[in-house]
């Protein structure tokens, strides 16, 4: 039976480590979430295993050897015959000793279930890949999101059970993007469901207001290593920072314009109008020409979200990035 758990064991490692690296090299795109899952019901299983089986065995065993030993030297010393030292305690600590494949799945069990508890229902880091939130986020930056202010959600098929908020606009939330939901995307909602979005000649209006907007000089955007015009905007009572490129085209080349609700955005020379139908959200980078979203591959659904984005826990590059954020 050891021989069995331990060949299995290895097997499992072994998958393991496989899927883990052609991830890491991009052969294929991960799924954290489902693996953290797997992970936590496997350790789980050898825990149990562990508590109802192969601990009450050890302990049986190394018992009998303790009867044995005992019944030994009792009939020796009938005999008058005085034992010493029988390695006992040595033979007992080898049969209690846990195999290697227990310390590596049940010993694992406790850290793997915490960990998948607070990443699936309270908080999940994330790191900014990439610059379509600068000024607001900088590639490098490691996020903290809040997974309950939206609602709690099961893991793995993110379905809602208990409703909670619904996101405003100016919120920053990350999502599982809808063209393809193995991955997750961060943007700046700026149109909850019922508002008519204008994105026209590179200013935003909502259902017919431009939305305030305050210069703020240039901004020097390292990872483009250009200098960018650079606004402070508000959306509904959240100020926040944007980027615009004046030499940017206003048309939006590439957009896939075959989304569901297609139907609810008129495209132009001078860029696009959406009605955000319900349920479902528009979504914009701050860097506002160098961002993919809603503009381009459509809205957002409620089922899509992840949560809100809140606090920036690490930068190794830049300590004083730490904090929360808006």
């Amino acid at each position: 039976m050891a021989g069995t758990m331990s060949a299995l064991t290895a097997a499992l490692i072994g998958a393991l480590v496989v899927y883990g690296g052609g991830w890491f090299v991009g052969w294929w795109i991960g799924n954290f979430s489902l693996l953290l899952f797997v992970l936590t019901v496997v350790t789980f299983g050898y825990w149990l295993a562990e508590r109802v089986h192969f601990r009450p065995r050890r302990l049986a065993a190394a018992a009998e050897v303790e009867r044995q030993e005992t019944a030994r030297r009792e009939q020796l010393q009938r005999q008058g015959i005085v034992r010493g030292d029988s390695g006992l305690e040595e033979a007992r600590e080898k049969l209690l000793m846990e195999p290697w494949w227990v310390e590596w799945t049940a010993g694992l069990f406790p850290v793997i279930a915490i960990v998948f508890v607070l990443r699936s229902f309270l908080f999940e880091p994330f790191k900014i890949p990439s610059g379509s939130m600068v000024p607001t986020l900088l590639v490098g930056d490691l996020i903290l999101v809040n997974k309950f202010t939206y609602g709690v959600r099961l893991p793995v098929v993110n379905v809602k059970v208990i409703p909670r908020n619904d996101p405003q606009r100016g919120d920053v939330i990350v999502f599982r993007y809808p063209p393809d939901p193995r991955l997750d995307y961060i943007k700046r909602v700026v149109g909850v469901p019922g508002d008519e979005v204008e994105w026209i000649n590179q200013r935003l209006s909502i259902n017919g207001q431009p939305v305030a907007l305050q210069p703020l000089g240039e901004y020097y955007d390292e990872d483009s290593l250009r200098y960018a015009p650079h606004f402070s905007e508000k959306l509904g009572t959240v100020d926040h920072r944007i980027l615009v490129d004046p030499k940017r085209n206003s048309f939006l080349a590439g957009s896939d314009r075959s989304f569901p609700f297609h139907q609810n955005c008129r495209y132009t020379a001078e860029g696009v109008r959406c009605k955000v139908p319900e349920g479902h959200y528009f979504v914009m980078g701050d860097n506002r020409d160098n961002s993919q979203d809603s503009r381009y591959w459509g809205f957002v659904p409620d089922r899509n979200l992840v949560g809100k984005a809140f606090m920036i826990w690490m930068n190794f590059g830049d300590f004083s990035r730490i904090g929360a954020f808006r």
